[in-house]
């Protein structure tokens, strides 16, 4: 079991915000992901509320690990509880040895990275608009 220091914003609960059934789903898949990235050596995980922001993705999670072999278990256990629960991703892309793995899950797309593709790319800064619903440190 890996340690993990979350903080969460944006808890209210979804029946009360006016949103959907759809848009609740959404969001539960998106804390589940971070429940289970919690559980694996994911690194500085961050759940982003892109709703607003985007017409593809309702959130973005974010996560990255240190080296191929966490990456390749942070990928696995995602794919094998979410599976468990029927949620397979519409689409992967990347690898391990790439530093990058994308998952899309339709309005929820996981982003794994190695530290150094994550600093490289750095998502969070260019949707720093979205509102952070969860981190994970």
């Amino acid at each position: 079991m890996w340690s993990a220091t979350i903080r969460a914003t944006g808890t209210a609960n979804p029946s009360t915000t006016g949103q959907s059934s759809a848009e609740a789903e959404n969001r539960a898949l998106a804390l589940r992901v971070a429940e289970i990235l919690a559980e694996t050596p994911a690194a500085n995980s961050v759940v982003l509320d892109v709703r607003e922001l985007s017409s593809f993705a309702d959130y973005f999670i974010i996560c990255s690990g240190e080296n191929e072999r966490q990456l390749r278990a942070i990928y696995q256990a995602l794919l094998e509880k979410l599976g468990e629960s029927g949620h397979r991703p519409q689409r992967s892309e990347g690898s391990p040895t790439s530093g990058w793995i994308v998952m899309d899950f339709g309005d929820v797309i996981v982003h794994i990275f190695d530290e150094a593709q994550r600093a490289f790319y750095r998502l969070e800064s260019l949707w720093a608009e979205a509102p952070t619903l969860l981190a994970i440190q």
